[in-house]
């Protein structure tokens, strides 16, 4: 059975959640597990009750800008890149490592930031 209080939730998370428990007590899932599976589901594509609005909003350019480095930093990982404009130097050690690891460089995991640096540099 869900745990704590509904009323934090809209009306249409409610209806929403009652829907769900209807298909899955149609499937033959008990009523207490349909229920339970019914607000799991909410929660997760809703991110929990609405009705309290202490969200903050974001402009839409914010948005679009997000949505453009996204993008960017997202072809710099599979390509195996730095971001541009992005030098070895400015990267944390971690970065580094990720980089190293998608071009394979042996013996990366024992080696500190500089020797990280000096091998992304040569290439080898």
């Amino acid at each position: 059975m869900p745990r704590g209080s509904k009323d934090s939730y809209s009306e249409k998370q409610k209806r929403k959640a009652e829907h769900i428990e209807d298909s899955y007590k149609a499937k033959g899932v008990t009523e207490e597990e349909a229920e339970a599976r019914a607000w799991a589901t909410v929660n997760k594509q809703s991110g929990g009750g609405e009705k309290s609005g202490s969200g903050q909003t974001t402009s839409a350019a914010t948005k679009q800008s997000a949505r453009k480095s996204s993008a960017r930093r997202a072809v710099a990982t599979r390509q195996g890149t730095p971001r541009p404009g992005e030098k070895l130097e400015a990267m944390t050690k971690t970065e580094l490592l990720d980089l190293a690891r998608k071009r394979n460089l042996a013996g990366r995991s024992s080696m500190d930031k500089s020797e990280l640096l000096q091998a992304l540099r040569n290439g080898s």
